[in-house]
């Protein structure tokens, strides 16, 4: 907000404002363009098709609807698309019929959308997962990134 709003919402006794001015920073993990950073980033390689569902949701549903989609997790959101959890397979395999909020991880690793993709096939590799998270600085969602498209792009470059 700008310093003539902070002032205001002070005089309408506001007690804690602050003026926050985004920076190149903040700019990068919305995944605008940057100039002078090469290789292809996280943002760029983020597939927005991912499953979601929300927290009310069953399980039931949230299986069929996963398993015709030809990926294998979904992926928590409030309405606003921010991300809470994740459902993997183990937990789309459960028999019972829970909630979506029963049966999921709480607050998966995300990476924001500036993050060198080189990088991002490192720390996957390391931990033996085959995909990450891609999310704004407010947490909404803009897709996942699949190690095995990551590596071939990767590959594909040199």
């Amino acid at each position: 907000m700008s310093p003539r709003a902070a002032s205001r919402l002070e005089a309408l006794g506001f007690d804690q404002v602050y003026d926050y001015a985004a920076g190149k920073a903040d700019w990068g993990a919305a995944g605008l363009t940057l100039e002078g950073r090469p290789g292809p980033r996280a943002g760029e390689l983020a597939r927005a098709d991912t499953p979601t569902c929300l927290l009310g949701e069953r399980l039931r549903a949230v299986r069929s609807g996963v398993g015709t989609s030809g990926w294998d997790t979904c992926l928590v959101v409030d309405p606003d698309r921010v991300v809470l959890g994740r459902l993997g397979r183990r937990a789309l395999a459960r028999d019972d019929d829970a909630t979506v909020e029963e049966a999921m991880s709480a607050g998966p690793r995300t990476f924001r959308p500036d993050v060198r993709v080189g990088a991002l096939v490192g720390w996957m590799r390391g931990r033996s997962l085959t995909s990450a998270v891609v999310t704004t600085s407010d947490g909404r969602l803009v897709g996942v990134v699949r190690l095995d498209e990551a590596t071939a792009h990767l590959a594909a470059e040199t």
